[in-house]
């Protein structure tokens, strides 16, 4: 995978584990098979969030910040200010605006899994930090090239120093 499709990759997931979400909404988790398929679905958005992170020598590309963070940071800030639990001026707006564009029923039913929601808008914004260096320190490595093809320091010792002559001992009967 190349760095440059990191950042769709992980749109990707999370488009993906949003419609998870979405989906697992209409479970009746009261009843066991359907709590256990509702967690699968969840485990599997992760495993994705996962997989997209799977990338060559090139790192993260800083449009990481745009092409995955921001949509996630937008759809998902969405459902968790629509979602929250008591009235106010931001959650009247959201919801009313939700049900003008007609996407009432997704954000409700995303809106089930409110705190994954949360948890996925971090996750990508964690994600997205690598690029700039901030947390892990490069250093560059100078290779002798020419003291790749001599011998070890063992080896040379060996060979510079003439092992000394042994003395024969003769025993006389």
């Amino acid at each position: 995978m190349t760095a440059s499709s990191r950042a769709f990759l992980t749109l990707v997931a999370a488009a993906i584990g949003g419609f998870g979400l979405w989906l697992v909404g209409h479970f009746d988790q009261r009843e066991t098979g359907e709590f256990w398929a509702a967690m699968g679905v969840i485990a599997g958005a992760g495993l994705l969030f996962g997989l997209a992170q799977l990338r060559g020598r090139g790192g993260n590309p800083p449009a990481m910040f745009l092409l995955a963070f921001l949509p996630v940071l937008i759809a998902g800030g969405w459902v968790v200010l629509a979602m929250q639990p008591h009235a106010n001026w931001f959650r009247d707006h959201v919801r009313a605006w939700s049900g003008d564009i007609g996407i009432m029923d997704v954000v409700h039913y995303v809106g089930l899994q409110v705190g994954v929601v949360a948890f996925a808008i971090g996750l990508t914004f964690g994600l997205t930090w690598e690029p700039f260096g901030w947390f892990r320190r490069r250093r560059t490595v100078a290779v002798d090239e020419t003291a790749a093809d001599m011998p070890a320091t063992a080896e040379a010792q060996e060979t510079a120093i003439a092992a000394p002559p042994r003395e024969r001992v003769t025993t006389v009967r």
